[in-house]
């Protein structure tokens, strides 16, 4: 059987990725059962508004001749607005899912590598949820700057900015100062970090190509069907490519749990609290077994 992995140490580029993929091999089911049950709403909600957008703009194409003017616009306003709940629920999700991950990844820790019950995850997630949402706006906005203005910074930041939840999760602090802490981590260690980053990505875009190669079948195969009718979507294939998009956003637990080892690297190469932390038990354990009461 395999040791369980020790999150707080230091690690290089391959021991990171090799712990990502078995952290999560270790904990997949506790992992999979806290998605459902504190994502589970997001992506059900992100799957329906999926499923509505591809009816609608399917009906809007193939129905241009059968209304007038004002019809249009009001058609055209209505998938704006799915757009926008569309965006807005993939949002609401990638955070749901980063708290998640990170509050389970803090509290085994805290557990000496103990699965967390489902009461401590959600105490932790919502306390955290609405801040982490809140910081990541405004990270969004300072790397969307960095993008336009040069593309460089906006590279240079994404690690860096990538630093700040599991900070203000894993040592319960502010925006303010998770922000420094996370250049003040990456200094020194950037390549690394941005390294571990691209290639978990590059990892997650085959398995997520994997996932959508059999919606894309089915899709091509449903317009090859109803070539006669002119209808190049159905109900029933929207709904079974909306269930394929749903296993995509489970493998967003990968990037999630190699940017919290990213963390855990560089807080243990810089500041050894893990280290400090085992020391600190070692003497407990030490002390606690000598006292044993003395016979006179």
């Amino acid at each position: 059987m395999d040791s369980k992995i020790e999150l707080a140490k230091p690690r290089d580029f391959g021991e990171t990725i090799t712990d990502t993929f078995g952290f999560i091999r270790q904990n997949f089911k506790p992992l999979l059962k806290y998605f459902f049950i504190f994502c589970g709403f997001f992506v059900v909600a992100t799957c329906s508004l999926t499923v509505l957008l591809e009816v609608k703009a399917i009906s809007f194409a193939n129905n241009t001749d059968a209304f007038d003017e004002s019809n249009a616009f009001s058609r055209v306003f209505s998938l704006l607005g799915v757009y926008f709940l569309l965006f807005l629920f993939i949002a609401l999700e990638y955070v749901a899912i980063n708290v998640t991950v990170l509050c389970f990844m803090t509290l085994y820790k805290q557990k000496q590598n103990t699965i967390p019950t489902t009461e401590e995850v959600w105490g932790y997630f919502k306390y955290y949820y609405l801040r982490i949402l809140g910081s990541s706006i405004l990270l969004y906005i300072l790397m969307g700057i960095g993008m336009v203005f040069c593309l460089i910074p906006g590279i240079y930041l994404m690690p860096v900015f990538a630093l700040v939840p599991p900070i203000m999760i894993m040592e319960n602090t502010s925006f303010g100062y998770a922000f420094n802490q996370s250049f003040r981590l990456i200094k020194d260690n950037w390549w690394v970090t941005f390294g571990v980053i691209i290639v978990v990505y590059i990892i997650l875009y085959v398995l997520n190509l994997a996932i959508s190669v059999p919606s894309m079948i089915l899709g091509a195969g449903n317009v090859f069907l109803h070539l006669r009718d002119g209808k190049s979507i159905t109900l029933p294939v929207a709904i079974v490519t909306s269930v394929f998009q749903a296993v995509e956003y489970v493998f967003q637990i990968l990037i999630v749990v190699a940017v919290g080892l990213c963390y855990f690297n560089l807080t243990e190469s810089k500041e050894g609290t893990g280290l400090m932390e085992r020391i600190n038990r070692f003497g407990a354990t030490d002390n606690h077994s000598d006292t044993t009461a003395e016979e006179y």
